[in-house]
């Protein structure tokens, strides 16, 4: 399983000018299956998504993102192994 969490580093007129983009990409990848959920950080400094597919996927989807493509954002790729899970959770289980 996988956190990326997504850090602005442009100007907010930046950061929407490619939004629409990048939530076309988002419902895309959704409808892939390549993203289990995905938010705004609070404050909205930039994004998280998570994801179960494999780290050459996640890579290659992630490639394909306008806010990665332009240099929008900085990217952070956490792994980790799902141990537990709230009841309904558990096909997230590793």
């Amino acid at each position: 399983m996988f956190i990326v969490s997504l850090t602005y580093k442009v100007p907010d007129e930046i950061v929407d000018y490619h939004r629409p983009a990048h939530m076309a990409w988002v419902k895309e990848t959704f409808d892939a299956g390549i993203f289990l959920a995905s938010g705004r950080r609070v404050p909205a400094i930039g994004g998280v998504l998570l994801s179960g597919v494999d780290r050459a996927t996640l890579d290659e989807a992630l490639a394909r993102d306008p806010f990665y493509s332009n240099g929008v954002a900085d990217f952070e790729i956490i792994e980790f192994s799902v141990t537990s899970a709230a009841e309904g959770y558990e096909n997230l289980l590793d």
